[in-house]
């Protein structure tokens, strides 16, 4: 099999169920996100991080796939009941993970900047382009329905990225790096 299909060339790609559309269309754009997501936790994954996070994470990055498929599908041509992303349980699986991440570091009196390691550096990475990720799904939103599942989870991947970068600084006796609201330049 190639990797080069010869079918792009014109500014169009094909959806599952093969209807063809703009490069540049929103759904793309949505699933391109996803992609550009799963490849930033794919580096986060390289760090320093202990197994349970690790397989978290990689859970995180099969639940995208499926998201990103679901995304690639052109409903008028397949059923979505052919197609299920997320159920509940992988909902309350996100939540339960950030309430355990959060109970292990001190409360949070203060915006923290992004940084203190660079582990905690690619998680922010990854929370803002979850954030970029569910702009786009709402674009998406606008035009086709997204499964609220979807849009539920990826606003919780957010909250999770910010807990496990805490997580992480807390766990390495790294220092987070707050906000100095009224810093003056000199």
């Amino acid at each position: 099999m190639k990797l080069y299909t010869k079918t792009g060339d014109e500014g169009k790609t094909g959806l599952i169920g093969g209807t063809r559309v703009p490069k540049n269309h929103i759904r793309l754009e949505a699933y391109g996100t996803v992609d550009e997501l799963n490849s930033f936790i794919g580096l986060l994954t390289t760090s320093q991080i202990d197994n349970v996070d690790l397989l978290f994470l990689q859970s995180i990055q099969n639940k995208l796939f499926s998201i990103g498929s679901y995304l690639a599908t052109d409903f008028s041509k397949i059923s979505k009941s052919e197609v299920s992303p997320l159920s509940e349980k992988d909902i309350t699986k996100i939540e339960t993970e950030i309430d355990r991440l959060t109970s292990e570091v001190p409360p949070l009196n203060n915006f923290v900047l992004p940084g203190g390691s660079q582990t905690s550096a690619l998680c922010h990475i990854c929370r803002t382009i979850t954030r970029r990720l569910e702009r786009r799904l709402y674009d998406l939103h606008e035009q086709i329905q997204v499964d609220k599942k979807i849009l539920i989870y990826i606003n919780r991947m957010s909250d999770y990225f910010f807990a496990l970068s805490r997580y992480l600084l807390f766990q390495n006796n790294i220092q987070e790096i707050l906000w100095q609201k009224n810093e003056k330049n000199e």
